[in-house]
Parts: C-alpha cells; sequence; structure tokens
C-alpha cells in the first residue's frame, strides 16, 4: 500500500503556482530544515526563506494518509505532550507553508500530533496489544493520564513554524516507528485545545531506519521486543522522503543517543484543500471496545497542565 491520497481539486492558487516551472523537489526540504530551526524572525531568515522557496518545491504537496485507528479528538494546546512518560527526548518542529502559494508560512495552523509511547501503547487505547512482547502499560511507572499523553496542538507562529517536546516514539505491531500529525486551519483555541475550522491535511511522519534501531537497543524501548517493521515493508510509507513525511533527524549528542534528537520537515499543504483522514494505507486495527474518537473523559484541563501552553 502507499501514501498518494491527495485531495484532487485545482484551487485558483494551485493553478497558478503550477504555471512556475518544474519542481525542485530537493529544495523544500532544506527550506523547511533552516526555517523550522528559527525561533524568531528577522530579515535575514526572510530572505533566505524567500530565496529558497523561489524554486517553485512547494509544487509537490505532502503525501495524505489514513489517519489510523488511535485517532481521539479533545487534545490539549501544549508544547509539551511527555506528560512524564519516559523515553529518548526528541524535539519535533514542523513549518507549514502553503504548496500553492510560493511557500508562505501559514500563520495561525494549528498542528496537531499523536503517537505512542515507548512500550508501543497509545493513551485512551492502553489496554490494546503491541505486538511482540512488552510490558503493560500500567508498568511504565509514570504519572501521565492515560486519555491524553503523547497528544498535543500547537499554532504556528509567523514563519509556520510549530514545537513539540515529546519522546521518541516505539513500535507497535505492523507499523514502523511514525507519529501521526493532522493540519488544522480557521477554528480557534477553546477551553485548552482547538475547536472548529476545516482539516487541511492528515499524515505521518516516519524515521530512518538506522535511528530507530539503535534507539530500540535502549532503555526503556528495550523491554519491547519483538519484530520490528522497517520503512521498506510499512503499509503506509511510500518511499517519497520528505514529501512522504521523513524526518530530518539531528543527534543532540552525537556519541549519546540517549541525550535526544531533533526532528524538522515542512508540511506542503493546500490551505483551500479538505481531507478526511480517510487517506490510504493502514495503520493497524483498532483493539476492541477501544474509544471512538469523542473526546477523553477526565482529561486535564489547560489550568492543570503546566505544558498545556501555545507555542511562542
Amino acid at each position: 500500500m502507499t501514501g498518494n491520497h491527495r485531495n484532487s481539486s485545482i484551487t485558483r492558487r494551485r493553478a497558478i503556482a503550477m504555471t512556475g516551472g518544474t519542481v525542485a523537489a530537493g529544495g523544500l526540504v532544506v527550506a523547511g530544515y533552516q526555517s523550522a530551526f528559527a525561533d524568531t524572525t528577522d530579515t535575514t531568515d526572510a530572505t533566505a526563506t524567500a530565496s529558497a522557496t523561489s524554486t517553485g518545491a512547494c509544487m509537490t504537496l505532502m503525501s495524505s494518509v489514513t489517519e489510523g485507528p488511535y485517532y481521539l479528538d479533545g487534545a490539549l494546546v501544549r508544547k509539551d505532550i511527555t506528560e512524564g512518560k519516559s523515553g529518548v527526548p526528541l524535539t519535533l518542529r514542523l513549518t507549514v507553508v502553503d504548496a500553492t502559494d510560493g511557500c508562505t508560512p501559514v500563520k495561525g495552523a494549528a498542528v496537531e500530533i499523536w503517537h505512542c509511547d515507548a512500550w508501543g501503547y497509545y493513551s485512551g487505547y492502553t489496554t490494546a496489544n503491541p505486538g511482540g512482547s512488552a510490558p503493560s502499560e500500567s508498568e511504565d511507572g509514570s504519572t501521565a493520564n492515560d486519555n491524553t499523553y503523547l497528544r498535543g496542538y500547537q499554532i504556528a507562529n509567523a514563519n509556520g513554524v510549530v514545537k513539540f517536546e515529546t519522546i521518541f516514539p516505539g513500535w507497535y505491531t505492523p507499523r514502523t516507528c511514525h507519529i501521526h500529525v493532522k493540519v488544522h486551519t480557521g477554528g480557534e483555541k477553546e477551553d485548552g485545545t482547538y475547536e472548529g475550522g476545516t482539516v487541511n491535511y492528515t499524515g505521518q511522519l516516519f524515521f530512518d531506519d538506522t535511528t530507530a534501531e539503535e534507539i530500540f537497543t535502549l532503555e526503556p524501548y528495550a523491554q519491547h521486543s519483538g519484530s520490528y517493521t522497517t520503512l521498506d515493508d510499512d503499509m503506509v510509507y511510500d518511499g517519497g522522503g520528505a514529501a512522504s513525511g521523513l524526518l530530518t533527524l539531528k543527534a543532540v549528542h552525537k556519541a549519546d543517543p540517549s541525550k535526544g534528537y531533533k526532528g524538522s520537515l515542512s508540511l506542503a499543504i493546500d490551505p483551500d484543500a479538505e481531507n478526511t483522514g480517510a487517506g490510504s494505507g493502514g495503520g493497524g486495527t483498532p483493539p476492541s471496545g477501544a474509544p471512538s474518537g469523542e473526546p477523553p473523559s477526565g482529561a486535564p484541563s489547560e489550568s492543570a497542565s503546566p505544558s498545556a501552553s501555545a507555542s511562542s
């Protein structure tokens, strides 16, 4: 299976962009990496971004895929989504750009992510067997809320950038290591979450096999044994590199992977498109008796969560 489902409508802006020339696939990745690691805006950054995106690289839209079986509404707007879950630290910086309008940043876009913990468990679905042999989710010793950990929103700044503090995900059968992502526009922050608007993009973020397999030898990941699915054998990743969600990773300390990683990617979307989350790719079978996508009961309020704050 592949993840090549895309919205087929051609907006006026996309039609204009398509007359701009040949796609330069590498330019988007470079521009995205540079802008994603800039916390503030200045004239130099703006000039560099404009120059890097003038090639028309953003005419290649991100590949949309299924939201998978573990989605839940009601995630909190917050930068740190770990809630004490243990694992290798991951700083994730994503840059949302308009693929139909010269890679311009999509200010105010709401980026939502969710992923499993180090042993392959998702919040809201903690009794689902991740495959192989792993301790039960309750044995991790954290105080994380079982309905909300490793889920959250951030609102894009003027550069289209969001930042999350999380952990490197584990894995579950039959999937490779991944993070789910949605991009919303037109809604607003309300009661600590994001309400209304339109989902423009549903996708997944991926990690190179070498890095993932090295991390899975570390604790607590090593307590989950079994057959790990590589990128080539994954049912969702289609081999398209950055356009298919493959992250650029940079080790915080090259000699010690346990110190963590920085991951970055540009999400080239069409803000005029609507995506239902029913794209191609499987994603695994949801456990019986699992939640059906309703806001989780007992979820902490924004005031009760010190990490429930929007990005700067």
